[in-house]
């Protein structure tokens, strides 16, 4: 990836972290350290790799992305405030009664949304019907699912995978957010769910590891991802969770935690700061 597209995607991805602050601190509840962790991803979907029109977003041909660990909605919201789907001022009516930005993602009442999630372990599946219902229809488009480690604890996650395995969706890519943290602490103490690249690929998938803040990397991923031919494809990040924010970033409390007035002003100039840095 040249130098120019790399610092473009770097700078919409500290703007998709100040989005998310800007949601979380005024909804004074919701999700902000998985939110940060995808931050890369969304940028590089949004911005690279997806068919997407805000001006037209149910056109048939689109590509779909489900996010299966929906409480990161704030990462979601802000990649699409960003992108021109709803205007950024929406954002600060996160989780307000009568704002059609709750907590979790809908389809039905947020322009850009392809999938109601919130449930975790089910949005993988909804990703794989999408998947076939393309391969049935003889649709182009391609459809992506973002999951949380924690969240591949979930029995259903695995009969999703033996489901795309056995229809051989190669037009699914799953990416699995590799942050080590959930709500009650760290995935190995709640409930193991490694080795992650191992269980996927035993499940007939195609494996990729990469580290989820390194645009070369993640260009690399997914351009591998489309040459792969009869079988789903799963990239399997190593990240940071709280990504961006020094008082935030591996701290398991900012799962569920919203910044406070001191916190969300010291958040955001730290993101300021690294914008500046970017220009």
């Amino acid at each position: 990836m040249d130098a120019t597209t790399k610092k473009e995607l770097m700078k919409i991805a500290c703007k998709i972290r100040m989005g998310i602050i800007e949601g979380t601190f005024h909804a004074k509840s919701g999700h902000p350290g998985g939110s940060l962790s995808i931050a890369e991803d969304l940028s590089y979907l949004y911005w690279r790799e997806m068919n997407v029109d805000p001006k037209n977003p149910k056109m048939q041909n689109r590509d779909r992305l489900v996010l299966s660990k929906g409480h990161t909605a704030p990462a979601l919201y802000a990649a699409l405030a960003l992108k021109g789907f709803f205007p950024e001022s929406e954002l600060k009516n996160l989780r307000h009664i009568g704002s059609m930005l709750q907590g979790h993602p809908d389809m039905k009442h947020i322009p850009g949304v392809d999938m109601s999630t919130g449930s975790l372990g089910q949005g993988i599946s909804a990703a794989c019907g999408m998947a076939l219902s393309a391969k049935i229809s003889g649709d182009s488009y391609r459809t992506y699912s973002i999951l949380g480690d924690g969240e591949i604890e979930e029995g259903q996650v695995w009969e999703a995978a033996m489901f795309a395995s056995h229809y051989k969706l190669d037009n699914l890519v799953a990416i699995v957010d590799n942050n080590n943290l959930q709500i009650d602490g760290t995935v190995e103490e709640v409930m193991s769910p490694y080795p992650i690249p191992e269980k996927f690929a035993a499940f007939g998938w195609h494996v990729i590891t990469i580290d989820a803040h390194n645009f070369d990397e993640i260009e690399k991923a997914f351009e591998e991802a489309k040459t792969v031919k009869d079988k789903p494809t799963v990239i399997v990040q190593k990240s940071i969770k709280g990504k961006g924010i020094s008082f935030m970033e591996n701290q398991v409390g900012w799962h569920g935690s919203a910044p406070n007035a001191e916190q969300y002003e010291a958040a955001l100039k730290e993101l300021r700061d690294t914008l500046n840095d970017l220009d």
